[in-house]
């Protein structure tokens, strides 16, 4: 099993969401964050004074996959996430050891 974490702008979530549903994914969490990559932040003008603002809002998803899925749901935020600019985010795949459904006790792939 893989946990698969992306940064995206917020705009793009819908469009992400779409696809991953289309690619199979069953649940996600979402998460508003802040943060800065090579982009470093920008500057802006407000009432005349311009400040830099150095966390830009991003949002977080999280999916927990099979490995058969892992490349699918990958593409899937890749194609919708990208706006081809600075700034469109990073997605991380890393390994999931164990996964338990609180409710009913069931493990690993029968608790995705």
């Amino acid at each position: 099993m893989k946990m698969i974490m992306a940064i995206i702008k917020p705009f793009k979530l819908d469009d992400v969401r779409e696809a991953l549903s289309e690619a199979g994914v069953n649940g996600l969490t979402v998460t508003e964050v802040k943060g800065f990559g090579r982009q470093k932040g920008h500057t802006e003008l407000y009432r005349g004074a311009e400040y830099v603002v150095d966390f830009l809002p991003k949002i977080k998803l999280e999916v927990a996959v099979d490995d058969d899925q892992s490349e699918r749901v990958v593409e899937a935020i890749m194609n919708a996430g990208s706006t081809g600019k600075i700034g469109d985010g990073k997605i991380f795949v890393y390994d999931l050891e164990r996964v338990v459904r609180i409710r009913t006790g069931e493990l690993d792939s029968d608790a995705l």
